[in-house]
């Protein structure tokens, strides 16, 4: 849960460094859309679609560029970006509920565990042996925390996470409800007819700053480590498999899934239901829209869309343009080759 915290425009612009154009005084303590806002709340404005209800808003002060504020009367916070300024302003607005240290009587900790007293650990966790817990962190009820897991300071557990044994969690990760992070990874030998398991011996290593989603699943490494970097941001419902690797600021939508030992660059972003094929190398700030499969390594920066295997977005669009004209293509090469049947006889009758 966040706080709603009410801050001057003045403090509100200082702490953005933005721009004020209204009372300093007036005082803000939620964000809300424009149809909805009223006079103690912040909205923004970035889409054209918007604008009526621009006009017509209640907000107390709304987030926008100088050029669109030149037609609003009610204060506005100036700004080049205004998307992220409200995402910044909404942080300021509605900060987490601190972290208050302490461990629920239904929890269960492990004598070998070591949990920093600023920390919390919620109802019916489990903390086993070798765990280490780092200062503020917040482990919401239900999650569990395998063996000599490492937790870096100021991370989130929402609920029901489970972290299985090794995992390295950095600094300021938020986990959603649900999601399962360095279980055993996919990994089978064939015997005849029977699979042999082949134990997954690495580990899940999540850098600072990481998101990931509910019911997401990251699986451990099968001898080395599977890595998401710095600031990476996965969505719901995602399936990163054994020993991947994510660059730093990578972000990636719900529903996708990467095979396992795929390495992906840095600033990528993959939207929802890619599906990604294993061994495979992208590069940095490539860019897979909805549904792609990518089949093939990708090492040049650029968009790339749907279709079998992914391919650049320009011959993906052009593409699709042609699909809508091939049945009156294949009409077309119909009675041409009727035609050209006829000329060919009628070539053959002369000769005789």
């Amino acid at each position: 849960m966040t706080t709603a915290l009410a801050i001057s425009l003045a403090d509100l612009a200082a702490r953005l460094g933005v721009h004020l154009r209204g009372p300093g005084d007036l005082l803000v303590e939620r964000v809300a859309a424009l149809g909805t806002a009223d006079a103690r709340c912040l909205t923004f404005y970035g889409d054209r679609r918007l604008a009526r209800a621009l006009q017509a808003t209640q907000a107390g002060c709304i987030i926008l560029t100088p050029a669109d504020a030149a037609v609003v009367s009610r204060p506005v916070l100036l700004s080049d970006n205004p998307y992220l300024t409200f995402a910044r302003a909404a942080q300021i607005l509605h900060p987490p509920a601190p972290v208050v240290g302490g461990i629920h009587p239904s929890a269960v900790v492990d004598g070998g565990a070591r949990i920093d007293p600023t920390a919390w650990i919620g109802p019916t966790s489990v903390v086993e042996s070798g765990a280490i817990i780092g200062p503020a962190v917040f482990v919401g009820p239900g999650c569990l925390i395998g063996e000599d897991v490492l937790i870096g300071a100021g991370s989130r557990l929402v609920a029901r996470v489970t972290l299985c044994a090794g995992t390295r969690v950095g600094e300021r990760a938020l986990l959603h409800p649900g999601c399962v992070i360095g279980r055993e990874g996919f990994g089978f030998a064939r015997d005849g007819e029977q699979w042999v398991r082949i134990p997954q011996i690495g580990r899940v290593i999540l850098g600072d700053d990481v998101e990931i989603g509910a019911n997401t699943t990251v699986d451990r490494g099968s001898i080395e480590d599977t890595v998401i970097g710095q600031g990476v941001k996965l969505d719901n419902q995602i399936q990163i498999g054994h020993n991947v690797q994510i660059g730093d600021h990578t972000a990636m939508a719900a529903n996708t899934g990467i095979s396992g030992s795929t390495r992906i660059g840095r600033n990528c972003t993959i939207a929802g239901a890619v599906g990604m094929a294993g061994h495979l190398e992208i590069g940095d700030h490539v860019h897979f829209t909805g549904m792609a499969m990518v089949t093939r390594s990708v090492s040049q920066a650029g968009s790339y869309s749907s279709g079998i295997p992914a391919m650049p977005s320009i011959d993906w669009r052009r593409n699709v343009a042609r699909f809508k004209q091939l049945d009156e293509l294949a009409r077309r090469l119909k009675r041409l080759e009727a035609r050209l049947a006829m000329l060919d006889e009628s070539t053959e009758q002369g000769g005789t």
